[in-house]
């Protein structure tokens, strides 16, 4: 996944005197033999869209309202769907509430550092192996009543094929194209903090309905001195296999960067880009390990003109709000 990739990355920079560009190459296809998971794609990843947490600040606030607004289905449909956007939010208030107040999981990079799952090499599933449960009981059954909120709201799907539209000349009219800023996830490697050697980052992704493309944004946040490894934007090509499932293809990776071997670009930052052969590494995949490896696609469980609810093949839940420039 792209949050895998950012891993590869981030290590390759940081080992960038045991190996150069040369290195770093090697451990982008790491990652991306190791990565399976999904995530999604970044326009702006600035702290004026974080929303995740107490929807602090008048725009976010003002996004936030949105959210409780739906198109009804029927008589009395529009309470009851507002009524379960209220409280999916509430619950994912409260869970960052407590996780600020005991901890967040310490997510590292590969299998050593929890951030892939050891037999599938997947991204690991944070509630599934009691992650959150090991930080706290109130953790823990925080996080439950988020997953339980955010799995009742396919129920109540105002569109049983949001993705109709998507990859053709109308696919502005898709619900799922725009930018889309991350509230809450269960996957590992979407998860980051100040505590882990990863560090901490902004998260969202832009989808063009249109073009059929998903990028991943991952913004790292440096302390007193800027990160070596600035920004990442992963570009992936997307095709809707069905009405609410998306199957998404790496393409390429650009990273900005603020040193080059050691020395200071002088704040303006250089952009590589790498190509991903993904296709050529499902088949290295393949024949070492004697299967080929799960495609990465989601599914949709909700999506609106605000919110969107998407589970991966491994199972994990991503609970993601448009970004207020994006919010008609």
């Amino acid at each position: 996944s792209a949050a895998s990739l950012s891993a590869s990355f981030a290590l390759g920079f940081r080992r960038r005197r045991k190996g150069g560009l040369i290195g770093l190459c090697v451990l982008v296809v790491a990652g991306v033999c190791g990565s399976i998971g999904v995530r999604s794609h970044g326009r702006c990843c600035d702290g004026t869209h974080d929303l995740a947490f107490a929807f602090g600040g008048r725009r976010a606030r003002r996004v936030a309202s949105r959210v409780l607004v739906s198109r009804p289905a029927g008589p009395g449909a529009a309470t009851g769907v507002r009524e379960a956007k209220a409280d999916l939010l509430k619950a994912i208030v409260s869970f960052k509430h407590i996780q600020s107040e005991v901890g967040t999981a310490s997510v590292d990079f590969g299998v050593k550092g929890g951030e892939l799952d050891k037999g599938s090499r997947a991204p690991r599933n944070l509630a599934a192996d009691g992650a959150f449960y090991r930080i706290s009981e109130e953790l823990g059954q925080a996080a439950d009543r988020v997953l339980d909120a955010a799995k009742g709201m396919k129920a109540l799907n105002p569109d049983p094929e949001p993705l109709k539209l998507f990859g053709t000349p109308e696919g502005k009219r898709c619900a799922l194209h725009g930018t889309w800023k991350l509230l809450f996830t269960t996957a590992a490697d979407a998860t980051f903090s100040k505590n882990s050697s990863r560090g901490d980052a902004s998260v969202c992704n832009v989808v063009d309905a249109v073009a059929g493309t998903v990028t991943n944004c991952i913004d790292f946040v440096g302390g007193d001195t800027p990160p070596v490894l600035e920004k990442l934007r992963v570009q992936l090509t997307a095709t809707a296999e069905s009405g609410d499932r998306l199957a998404l293809v790496f393409r390429y990776v650009k990273a900005t960067i603020t040193k080059f071997f050691g020395i200071p670009l002088g704040g303006r930052g250089w952009t590589l880009t790498f190509p991903v052969p993904a296709p050529f590494i499902s088949r290295v995949i393949q024949i070492f390990t004697g299967k080929a490896p799960p495609k990465p696609y989601f599914d949709v469980l909700y999506l609106d003109e605000s919110l969107r609810i998407h589970e991966t093949g491994e199972g994990n839940i991503f609970v993601q709000m448009k970004a207020p420039d994006d919010v008609e």
